[in-house]
């Protein structure tokens, strides 16, 4: 295979489903005008459903109005960075669609963070104002003065409730550590009192492709958390290649699972912004564990599910997945790691439905491969095919410059209207990720003759657990403040049910007789807990290069030898 011959043949085309294009003839239209024509088309379908409180499109525009409104009242001009601090809630989708509505730009931050890694995020990204959890506020309010936040608004999960929810709530609520008391403080607003202080009259903010609309957070083996540029048109192509990508989905007609979290690139494309886009109905899922997924699919019957393989196989294990009526689901997109064939076969076998694997990037808004829908092979174990308007390639390890022939290994590069624009602040960082337009994923693949791409491993360390990305250096960072660790290095180990766990291997100082009781005490209070280690294990010393590289490869291969 030539270094032209894959972008210019393009195989993987002729395994399309049919009726998608291999190219899209973009509409020149950001996010925000896509829930303003949903609102037009839909007006009085439901647009977003939590714990059975329905709000349509007609409302939802006029809450994001609202908000918007209320935001440039505050001092928001375009171009300001607004961070959001929230699970998948009503406010959540507002704030989002508030912020890009007065071209302000989005920082979606992780719940789950310590105060530490918000730190960073809040400074990094100079972020005016914050909008969190009431559950929160309090250490919001203490770590404001680190950063340039301005003001706090908090919501509660009470506050869009049906009846008699909205009556039980406020009685039960805090017991159940599902609502706090928020400190006075000055500039910090309760989500309701301000949102109704206002008019949805927002002033008009001409936007176009090449704005930034927002900060999405990604690690890297260094340990720096850098902000990854993501532009009106980055986020509106890839919904438009998403749309073309399931031509037998039609607008106005489907039922979201929102169970991915809106604050994760995945689960803020596929499953919040495609959904607005189509007008359908999003069934939120503040916390997606198996049981309130189950209880979610069986009650509210969404036909469209994306989700990572912890859900799946957590679902699949649960006591009431066999009881559950799920032939509602149609379709299902499962991305962030590699799901079981023995996974895929049951589930769809319960459900009937059909689950596609797929790959991205935050890097890429994420979505560039995924595996045919409906008419077009699927290869279980293959991310699938570059999607409409992509392109991808494998290239030479030795040179990265070189493409391999069809079943030799590489890197994985990517080129389409999604990649990112960069690293925020960050040139030396992008300059080493994307090279002429092309995103180095740092992901080793091969391809097949039928342009079907397989990842065979990461070239970088990362980590992915229960579908969240965990970096080892930010892990060990955290351990080498330790007084009696003298090294530590963190891998990643396979588990059943969440794909992978963190495992560290520390060398203690000598004559320090730590114990990992105490280390983990230690750690707890700096990471947030998906990236606490499973196993912690105590050597003498860490297998190296001859540079003094630590060997992870073998770690690794010692483990795989465990099992």
């Amino acid at each position: 295979m030539s270094n032209e011959s894959t972008s210019k043949v393009k195989p993987w085309i002729t395994n399309y489903e049919k009726g998608v294009p291999a190219d899209v003839d973009y509409e020149d239209v950001c996010i925000p005008e896509f829930l303003n024509r949903s609102a037009e088309m839909f007006p009085n379908k439901m647009a977003l459903l939590f714990q059975g409180c329905q709000v349509t499109y007609r409302d939802l525009k006029v809450l994001v109005d609202r908000f918007a409104t209320c935001l440039t009242d505050l001092g928001v001009e375009k171009g300001d960075r607004v961070a959001i601090l929230l699970p998948n809630l009503i406010p959540t989708v507002v704030s989002y669609y508030a912020i890009l509505k007065i071209g302000a730009v989005s920082v979606m931050n992780n719940p789950l963070y310590t105060d530490r890694e918000l730190e960073h995020q809040f400074n990094d990204s100079e972020s005016k104002i914050l909008i969190t959890l009431d559950l929160l506020g309090n250490r919001m309010i203490d770590l404001r003065p680190k950063t340039k936040i301005k003001q706090i608004i908090y919501t509660s999960i009470g506050d869009y409730l049906p009846f008699p929810k909205n009556l039980i709530f406020p009685l039960v609520a805090k017991k159940k550590q599902l609502a706090a008391d928020v400190k006075d403080a000055s500039n910090v607003y309760k989500w309701k009192d301000i949102l109704g202080k206002y008019n949805p009259t927002p002033p008009q903010v001409e936007l176009s492709h090449d704005d930034l609309a927002m900060l999405q957070y990604t690690g890297g083996t260094t340990g720096i958390s850098k902000g990854v540029m993501l532009t009106h048109g980055n986020l509106s192509k890839q919904i438009q290649q998403c749309a073309a990508w399931f031509p037998k989905f039609n607008k106005g007609e489907e039922i979201m699972l929102g169970a991915l979290p809106f604050f994760h690139v995945f689960g803020l494309t596929v499953t919040m912004n495609f959904a607005i886009y189509n007008g359908w109905g999003d069934v939120l899922v503040p916390k997606p564990q198996p049981q309130p997924l189950l209880e979610t699919i069986g009650k509210f019957k969404p036909t469209f599910a994306p989700l990572v393989p912890t859900m799946y196989i957590g679902m699949l294990n649960h006591p009431d997945f066999a009881k559950t009526d799920m032939t509602s689901i149609k379709g299902c997109f499962s991305g962030s790691a590699p799901l079981p064939i023995e996974t895929i076969k049951e589930f769809e076998k319960m459900t009937g439905s059909i689950i596609v694997e797929g790959f991205g990037m935050t890097e890429s808004s994420p979505v560039t491969h995924i595996n045919p829908f409906d008419g077009g092979p699927r290869k279980i174990g293959s991310i699938g095919v570059p999607i409409c308007a992509t392109d991808a390639k494998v290239l030479s390890l030795e040179d990265l410059e070189t493409e391999v022939p069809v079943g030799e290994i590489g890197e994985l590069v990517v080129k389409g209207p999604q990649v990112m624009q960069g690293y925020w602040n960050r040139p030396d960082a992008t300059a080493e990720t994307i090279k002429d337009g092309w995103l180095y994923t740092g992901d080793i693949a091969k391809v097949d003759e039928d342009g079907y791409f397989f990842i065979v491993d990461r070239k970088k360390d990362m980590i992915i657990t229960g579908g969240y990305n965990v970096y080892p250096r930010d892990i060990e960072e955290v351990f080498f403040e330790h007084p009696a660790v003298q090294e530590a290095t963190a891998i990643g180990i396979p588990h059943d049910i969440r794909g992978e766990v963190v495992k560290v291997f520390v060398v203690p100082r000598e004559g320090d007789d730590v114990t990992e009781e105490e280390i983990m005490d230690f750690v707890k209070e700096k990471l947030a807990k998906y990236k606490w280690p499973e196993q912690i294990e105590f050597r003498k010393e860490l297998p190296k290069t001859n540079v003094g590289k630590v060997l992870k490869k073998d770690l690794r291969a010692e483990e795989l030898a465990k099992k």
